[in-house]
């Protein structure tokens, strides 16, 4: 059973609608929707909310370090509520999928995602699931830091919170399976 969703993304005015920043994005709209707000934990580097659905309500963790020291936040809330790392969900952004498209899956690797390789670490586990939100990649030739770190036109956001509402009806979906 999935307990916590955790988003990756950067904190900071400048990366607030930035390509990498999707899983704050995504994690603020189910606060919002939900009517909880955002409380600042310094003991697990992170802000912790609640998403209320028929069935329950599940903890909501936006990191506060930047992306690639996401585990150190995540491993804290784990730690402190004895959460498996199959109980975690983590919401982030996929090179690798077109912009648009949102797929759930449980485990598996990396695939160069500095925020989920040092989640892995901490958690000394792969075993939690994702979901990916797509986000494209950059123009060949172009570097991925800058894409990853830049705005998308106002037509890629559009779909990219489409990709976030299909996650959500992914993420529903899962937490009444559990």
């Amino acid at each position: 059973m999935v307990k916590l969703l955790v988003g990756l993304g950067n904190p900071g005015l400048q990366y607030e609608r930035t390509r990498h920043n999707v899983g704050f994005l995504f994690l603020r709209q189910l606060a919002l929707e939900s009517g909880k707000p955002w409380v600042d934990e310094s003991r697990f580097q992170g802000l912790l909310s609640e998403y209320k659905t028929p069935a329950k309500t599940i903890k909501l963790l936006m990191p506060k370090t930047f992306m690639n020291l996401s585990g150190q936040s995540v491993g804290k809330v784990a730690r402190y509520f004895k959460l498996a790392p199959e109980e975690i969900l983590v919401v982030h952004d996929e090179l690798d999928f077109a912009v648009g498209v949102a797929k759930l899956k449980k485990a598996g690797g990396h695939a160069g995602h500095n925020g989920l390789k040092d989640i892995i670490a901490h958690l000394g586990s792969n075993d939690f699931y994702r979901l990916r939100i797509g986000i494209g990649r950059p123009p060949e030739g172009g570097n991925v830091a800058n894409f990853v770190l830049s705005n998308p036109s106002q037509k890629e956001f559009e779909l990219i919170e489409s990709a976030m509402q299909e996650g959500r009806s992914l993420i529903d979906k899962l937490l009444l399976e559990n």
